[in-house]
Protein backbone atom coordinates (compact mmCIF):
# COMPACT_ATOMS: atom_id res chain seq x y z
CA UNK A 1 0.00 0.00 0.00
CA UNK A 2 2.71 2.29 0.73
CA UNK A 3 4.50 1.96 -2.56
CA UNK A 4 1.05 2.77 -4.67
CA UNK A 5 0.74 5.57 -2.44
CA UNK A 6 4.39 6.91 -3.47
CA UNK A 7 4.32 6.01 -6.92
CA UNK A 8 1.02 8.12 -7.24
CA UNK A 9 1.92 10.97 -4.79
CA UNK A 10 5.15 11.18 -7.78
CA UNK A 11 2.60 10.68 -10.78
CA UNK A 12 0.88 14.09 -9.42
CA UNK A 13 3.58 15.72 -8.91
CA UNK A 14 5.13 15.35 -12.90
CA UNK A 15 1.73 15.77 -14.37
CA UNK A 16 0.18 18.29 -11.96
CA UNK A 17 3.23 20.66 -11.43
CA UNK A 18 1.34 23.07 -13.29
CA UNK A 19 -1.98 23.71 -11.54
CA UNK A 20 -2.28 27.27 -9.83
CA UNK A 21 -4.23 28.27 -6.84
CA UNK A 22 -5.81 30.80 -9.45
CA UNK A 23 -9.76 31.15 -8.50
CA UNK A 24 -11.80 31.25 -11.74
CA UNK A 25 -13.50 34.17 -12.35
CA UNK A 26 -16.43 32.85 -12.98
CA UNK A 27 -16.41 30.92 -9.74
CA UNK A 28 -15.42 34.21 -7.72
CA UNK A 29 -18.48 36.09 -8.96
CA UNK A 30 -20.76 33.18 -8.92
CA UNK A 31 -19.61 33.31 -4.63
CA UNK A 32 -19.94 36.85 -4.39
CA UNK A 33 -23.26 37.56 -5.80
CA UNK A 34 -23.88 34.37 -3.21
CA UNK A 35 -22.73 36.15 -0.30
CA UNK A 36 -24.06 39.63 -1.29
CA UNK A 37 -27.01 39.55 -3.55
CA UNK A 38 -30.05 39.45 -2.65
CA UNK A 39 -32.58 36.37 -3.09
CA UNK A 40 -34.65 37.57 -5.98
CA UNK A 41 -31.35 38.88 -8.40
CA UNK A 42 -29.34 35.59 -6.81
CA UNK A 43 -32.24 33.03 -8.20
CA UNK A 44 -32.02 34.80 -11.41
CA UNK A 45 -28.06 33.99 -12.03
CA UNK A 46 -28.80 30.35 -10.78
CA UNK A 47 -31.45 29.96 -13.13
CA UNK A 48 -28.22 30.60 -16.29
CA UNK A 49 -27.22 27.05 -15.23
CA UNK A 50 -30.36 25.39 -16.44
CA UNK A 51 -30.14 23.31 -12.78
CA UNK A 52 -33.06 21.44 -12.02
CA UNK A 53 -35.45 23.36 -9.54
CA UNK A 54 -35.06 21.36 -6.77
CA UNK A 55 -31.55 22.37 -6.84
CA UNK A 56 -31.92 25.91 -6.72
CA UNK A 57 -34.23 25.87 -4.05
CA UNK A 58 -32.00 23.69 -1.71
CA UNK A 59 -29.39 26.96 -2.57
CA UNK A 60 -32.01 29.26 -1.43
CA UNK A 61 -32.28 27.67 1.41
CA UNK A 62 -28.65 28.12 2.47
CA UNK A 63 -28.47 31.36 1.05
CA UNK A 64 -31.36 32.66 3.78
CA UNK A 65 -28.99 31.13 6.36
CA UNK A 66 -25.99 32.89 4.91
CA UNK A 67 -28.38 36.01 4.71
CA UNK A 68 -28.73 36.24 8.97
CA UNK A 69 -25.06 36.58 9.13
CA UNK A 70 -23.55 39.83 9.77
CA UNK A 71 -22.05 42.40 6.96
CA UNK A 72 -18.81 41.77 8.27
CA UNK A 73 -19.03 38.15 8.63
CA UNK A 74 -20.04 37.73 5.02
CA UNK A 75 -17.47 40.08 3.48
CA UNK A 76 -14.57 38.00 5.65
CA UNK A 77 -15.70 34.56 4.01
CA UNK A 78 -16.05 36.35 0.74
CA UNK A 79 -12.46 37.34 1.21
CA UNK A 80 -11.04 34.09 2.00
CA UNK A 81 -12.94 32.25 -1.08
CA UNK A 82 -11.04 34.97 -3.84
Amino acid sequence: MRLFLSVLLVTLALYCYEANAITCPALATDMTDFLFLKDTLYKKTLEKYNAPPEVIEAKMKVKTCTDEMSLSSRTLIGKALV
